[in-house]
């Protein structure tokens, strides 16, 4: 049997609450395996269970940093939130120092700030639709972002995933 453990899980809300947890040993991603979970009244259940490894791997996502230091267009998809809001694509990418950064262009100017790689960003411009300067580690891989929309009666942080097409990438 193994023992749980009382870990703490704190959501893109802030919400925390403390949950219980169990180090189950893997033999082998991607294979289903036995495990069986007994329930509040005692009785066992078995269960099929399989883990994959939701990282891509390295050659399946064409890195940013092979771009030359230089300015760049990609194009650009969102995916999350209501469906309302969109952002501009192509987006403008710069690479300086073998550091990309892409502007983003919101259809909405109530976007206050954003989370990239659990780092906040403020907008780069006061007036029109909000702009943000985020980091682009990769392309064709979905980056999960959050965006803070003061738009309705309370500020919102809403989930989004955005990707950036290596395939459309054009020197400036």
């Amino acid at each position: 049997l193994l023992d749980p453990t009382t870990d703490s899980v704190t959501y893109s809300d802030g919400m925390t609450e403390e949950v219980y947890g169990f180090d189950i040993p893997v033999p082998a991603l991607d294979e289903e395996f036995d495990v069986a979970l007994i329930g509040t009244k005692g009785t066992w259940y078995d269960h099929k269970v399989s883990v994959s490894n939701p990282e891509p791997k390295e050659d399946d996502a064409k890195s940013a940093v092979d771009l030359e230091d230089g300015t760049y267009t990609a194009e650009v998809t969102l995916e999350g939130g209501s469906g309302r809001a969109t952002i501009e694509s192509p987006a403008a990418i710069t690479v300086k120092d073998g550091v990309a950064t892409a502007s983003i262009v919101w259809s909405s100017p109530n976007y206050d700030y954003m989370i990239v790689d659990g780092k906040k960003l403020l907008p780069v411009n006061t007036e029109g639709n909000s702009v943000f300067e985020i980091p682009v580690a990769s392309f064709d891989t979905a980056l999960d972002v959050i965006a803070d929309t003061v738009a309705m009666s309370k500020p919102h942080e809403i989930e989004y995933k955005i990707t950036f097409d290596s395939s459309t990438i054009k020197a400036e």
